[in-house]
């Protein structure tokens, strides 16, 4: 079904950044990137997927099990994306919060031809009807001929607060009330910043997003007029053979350029008690979400509260991992535990409630993930946060930050924890034509 050919590239920057120019030119365009973050559970360094020959798109209603069936039938690599709001398909949920982006809420495509880069060697992997384009696409990237033109932007763009900070802190404020009154005892409240009328060079915004934060799970994806462009620093879920591993990330702090000072916030994270608590409370929620799939007793957490450290911030990470049954469904084990607990809270279906009664804007993508399943029935998506949507359609530009509330949470503390994690973002946007 599928014809693969390796090659040796001597600029293995320039390549890369001639693919990635030489995928704009197909509707569908899933780039996945590693930054040379190369960890335990790694396959590449980067992997493009473009041109689909069989897709499915649909809304939240029956959404997985219409998944379930494309990725049986399909029996192929398949890429795409599900959002935040397939809770609903999951969960007796509803999302009615303004949405200025309309994503699909579930997107998968079989891609013609898939190209991944691990160090040096370039695989193509073409399905057949397309395989005798390998050596004339290898060509056509390496001598960098793509008709990619640079797409003009809104020269001063200008960024809006869906919620201010004083109705941030009245949203924040009650969701510590339900935490009090013990309803829940961990949520994740999330803020949106938008532009209209605003138009961007997609690319061009991701290739300097990407520059300044050199996340392990960056994405660039592309929908006809729709976009994504990711700095994400996490993982949600992967499956290798019979294990599945999560690495949920609950715990934030800035950089310094001072070599002492930043050692010194790093060390203030790894040893905070509200940020370990938060953590330790997400991997409990991550362990009861992965035993649903896994094989009794084989549930673990291979590192807890781990420090891992970023060109923006330094975040807290920790890896559940566990085992499942050779034949078990593998979009069964992605809907067991979703959405991930890291991007909704504890108890999950009381936190995603209050998430949608306090929050301004439907998240859609946003803290939904980005992956791939292959043909033996693995995948590997990460979580959608740190990340710019773009609707160009719509001229419609948005990013959501949001952070972890506890009962010792202080809204201000909060509110400073989302301005730096929309930092790089910010920074991209308004930057735009300089």
């Amino acid at each position: 079904m599928r014809t693969l050919k390796s090659f040796e590239v001597s600029d293995e920057p320039t390549f890369r950044s001639n693919l990635i120019s030489w995928s704009q030119q197909f509707y569908e365009t899933v780039w996945l990137e590693s930054n040379a973050h190369l960890k335990t559970y790694s396959s590449f360094d980067a992997i493009l997927a473009v041109d689909a020959l069989t897709l499915i798109q649909t809304d939240a209603f029956n959404a997985f099990e219409d998944l379930k069936a494309y990725q049986q039938e399909t029996k192929d690599w398949i890429f795409g994306y599900l959002t935040y709001d397939l809770k609903n398909d999951v969960e007796n949920l509803s999302s009615k919060n303004r949405d200025g982006l309309h994503f699909p809420e579930l997107f998968f495509f079989q891609p013609k031809k898939i190209i991944k880069i691990t160090g040096k060697k370039v695989e193509f992997n073409y399905l057949n009807m397309v395989a005798d384009e390998i050596e004339e696409d290898f060509e056509l990237i390496r001598k960098g001929g793509s008709d990619y033109k640079t797409i003009e932007a809104t020269k001063y763009i200008r960024i809006r607060m869906r919620i201010f900070k004083d109705e941030y802190y009245k949203g924040a404020h009650e969701m510590l009330r339900h935490i009090h009154r013990g309803d829940i005892y961990e949520a994740n409240f999330c803020q949106e910043f938008y532009a209209e009328d605003t138009c961007i060079d997609p690319l061009g915004t991701y290739e300097r997003l990407n520059s300044i934060s050199k996340a392990p799970y960056a994405t660039f994806l592309k929908l006809n007029d729709k976009y994504l462009l990711s700095a994400s620093p996490e993982r949600y879920l992967r499956k290798e053979g019979t294990k599945i591993i999560s690495q949920p990330i609950k715990g934030t702090a800035k950089r310094s350029i001072n070599r002492m000072e930043d050692d010194l916030l790093k060390d203030r994270l790894e040893n905070d008690p509200k940020e370990r608590a938060e953590n330790i409370m997400i991997v409990d929620l991550v362990r009861n979400d992965l035993s649903k799939s896994a094989l009794k007793g084989s549930v673990e957490v291979e590192e807890l509260c781990k420090i891992y450290s970023y060109e923006q911030v330094h975040q807290m990470v920790s890896t559940v991992v566990a085992q499942v049954e050779e034949s078990r469904n593998p979009v069964d084990i992605i809907k067991d535990s979703f959405p991930m607990g890291s991007m909704t809270g504890a108890p999950k279906i009381s936190a995603m409630k209050l998430i949608e009664e306090l929050e301004g804007f439907k998240r859609g993508l946003y803290s939904g993930a980005v992956g791939y399943f292959t043909p033996e029935n693995d995948f590997d998506f990460n979580v959608v946060i740190r990340s710019i949507l773009y609707n160009e359609t719509e001229k419609y530009v948005s990013y959501a930050v949001g952070s972890a509330l506890t009962a010792k949470a202080l809204p201000e503390a909060e509110y400073e924890e989302c301005l730096l994690k929309a930092k790089a973002m910010r920074e991209v946007l308004e930057n735009s034509n300089e």
